[in-house]
């Protein structure tokens, strides 16, 4: 194929239109909603110190706090729309500067916005929680707002003066384009491979391609491209984490991880359980799978780009996009018709990007805009198994985010450790039709495909939560050359994945790419944490599948109303007890004990 070719079969893959938000750079609703959130700010900005100044009058401060509160959602509507274009927009446009400069120029304006309404919610933690509670009691349009204002006080023991919090808002812009830096440095990244020239992400199917020397060339390709750019790749990552790290001291955070800890309304014990429960099941589930999967492809160790390969060498099945939407549409109506609907119209309108291209992202997302808007779809679609399943995982973000959305885009926002439930359970849900229809001669490949998506979410999500740990551990004591990194990234990498898996010349590079350690520090483990919970969700469908449909999805409408403890109580589910993580790690272990029968 020539540089960026795609096969002829997916040439008419979908792109979406984003009309829906504006219609270009130059569209001038983009003013007049920027226009209109200001005004909403502004608003809000006059009432400052007036929530203060209703204390011991429960009354008048309920009705400040629903007023507050209402014109707080109306500019952050106008302001995320605005932003969610942008980002939008250039995410399918990296190596244009004039979609790159308005992304920029955007956020600093929408920061420059918001940064005067910061006082909002400092002046609501000053109240004490017998006010605030007091004051929903007596206005019901405040009271709707319990679970946002609940958020809004976990954040009161790290918060800081008036000046310094606008400060902090003040130069996020500017920080923000180490991101942008990263972003447009792997965006431009090419690949060589023998005689083609690949994108990053074209590099990364590569891995799983029947043709051990078509991986091999991926893989060495890209570990070039990679090691010619950690210099700047390493700089991003470290002034990244230098910034974090001192904001984390000026608020008091106990370790890196905490921020992330509260803002997903999680434990840190519970976080610190599910690594134990994974980290001691390495040997059993990880490094069996590899040495059982070395033994079928005839090696004693398996190279790194050999850890995705097929197993069936020949071509691996393509699967059309209309297929695709089928078999996604038929899994979904499985569990209950509303959720094959509220999928389908993504596919009916043009909600969805899916075609490959250069310039692009790599990876995949559903971004949900605002409640009052609809979310759009992100993902490279090249026709493979995994392709199918990621576009289920997606879709089930998106009806997530379309089930949530009545709520308002305060409280239908989502912790991380609930927002991967729709989606890895929607990829369950897909991937358990494939194996029902497979031949006996496929069940193999598909059950390995299985356990390798579970490894990918599970084992690989805690390893790079244990590299960001000691990452960031190193970078306390001073810069983290791309030298020093590496070594760091091998040990944590390989007691994961194993004795049986060779990590090759080149592999010292490959953390460079995973982008969640520069976008969002320490998000890496709600995957896993979504993944072992989706299992246990699994198990309560399987002992009562009509049942389970409405609690399911009175879970997803709850949005971000209920913690992770409340949301999974109507199933009698309880994440805070070890034996919970245990179980879903012990479901994935019968999936290799399955798996080593048929070997």
């Amino acid at each position: 194929m020539t540089a960026h070719a795609k096969p002829t079969a997916f040439a008419d893959l979908p792109e979406w239109r984003l009309d829906d938000l504006f219609s270009g750079r130059d569209d001038p609703r983009i003013e007049a909603q920027l226009a209109a959130a200001t005004a909403a700010n502004d608003a809000l900005v006059k009432l400052k110190g007036a929530f203060v100044g209703a204390r011991g009058d429960a009354a008048r401060l309920g009705l400040l706090l629903a007023q507050g509160i209402g014109l707080y959602e109306t500019a952050v509507n106008g302001l995320w729309a605005v932003g969610a274009y942008a980002g939008l927009s250039a995410s399918v446009a990296r190596d244009d500067p004039a979609w790159a400069k308005f992304e920029s120029d955007i956020r600093a304006r929408s920061a420059a916005i918001g940064a005067e309404s910061l006082f909002f919610t400092l002046e609501l933690n000053q109240l004490e929680e017998w006010e605030i509670e007091a004051a929903l009691k007596a206005d019901p349009a405040a009271a709707r707002y319990r679970p946002w204002l609940r958020r809004v006080r976990l954040g009161r023991p790290h918060e800081l003066s008036d000046e310094l919090e606008r400060m902090l808002v003040d130069r996020a812009p500017a920080v923000a384009n180490w991101t942008r830096l990263y972003d447009e440095t792997l965006g431009r990244l090419t690949v060589k491979a023998g005689r083609e020239s690949l994108t990053l992400a074209e590099a990364l199917n590569r891995m799983s391609d029947p043709a051990p020397d078509r991986r091999k060339a991926a893989a060495q390709g890209l570990a070039k491209a990679l090691e010619e750019r950690t210099p700047v790749l390493g700089l991003c990552l470290n002034t990244v984490a230098l910034e974090k790290q001192v904001e984390d001291r000026w608020r008091k955070f106990a370790n890196p991880a905490a921020s992330r800890h509260l803002a997903n309304e999680v434990d840190a014990d519970a976080v610190a359980a599910l690594e134990a429960a994974v980290v001691e099941r390495y040997p059993s589930i990880s490094h069996r799978y590899y040495r059982l999967k070395a033994r079928l492809l005839g090696k004693k160790a398996l190279d790194h780009w050999d850890r995705n390969a097929l197993l069936d060498q020949a071509r691996p099945r393509q699967y059309g996009w209309d297929e695709a939407r089928e078999m996604v549409l038929d899994a979904y109506a499985s569990l209950a018709p509303g959720f094959a609907d509220k999928a389908r119209v993504f596919f009916d309108r043009p909600w969805i990007d899916a075609r490959p291209r250069a310039g692009k992202s790599s990876g995949a997302y559903s971004h949900p805009v605002t409640a009052d808007r609809h979310p759009y779809v992100f993902l490279n679609y090249m026709g493979e198994r995994r392709d199918v399943l990621t576009l289920a995982h997606e879709l089930g973000h998106a009806v997530h985010q379309t089930l949530a959305a009545p709520l308002g885009t305060l409280l239908a926002d989502t912790p991380l450790t609930l927002a991967e439930t729709a989606s890895i359970f929607g990829e369950g849900l897909v991937f358990d039709r494939l194996l029902a229809e497979a031949a006996p001669a496929d069940r193999r490949a598909l059950l390995a495909g299985k356990i390798e998506d579970g490894l990918n979410t599970v084992v690989r999500q805690i390893a790079f939560h244990r590299f960001e740990t000691r990452f960031h551990a190193a970078r306390a004591e001073g810069e983290v050359s791309a030298e020093q990194i590496a070594p760091i990234w091998l040990e944590v990498m390989g007691e994961s994945l194993g004795p049986a898996v060779k990590l090759n010349p080149g592999y010292e590079h490959y953390w460079a790419y995973v982008s969640h350690f520069v976008h969002a520090p320490f998000y890496v483990y709600a995957y896993a944490f979504g993944n072992l919970l989706v299992e246990a969700l699994a198990e309560a469908r399987r002992a009562d599948p009509k049942g389970f449909a409405p609690l399911y999805e009175d879970l997803l409408a709850a949005g971000g109303t209920r913690t992770y403890v409340e949301a999974l109580a109507p199933f009698g589910l309880n994440p805070r007890e070890k034996a919970f993580w245990d179980g879903g790690c012990a479901r994935l272990e019968r999936l290799v004990d399955e798996f080593e029968q048929l070997v």
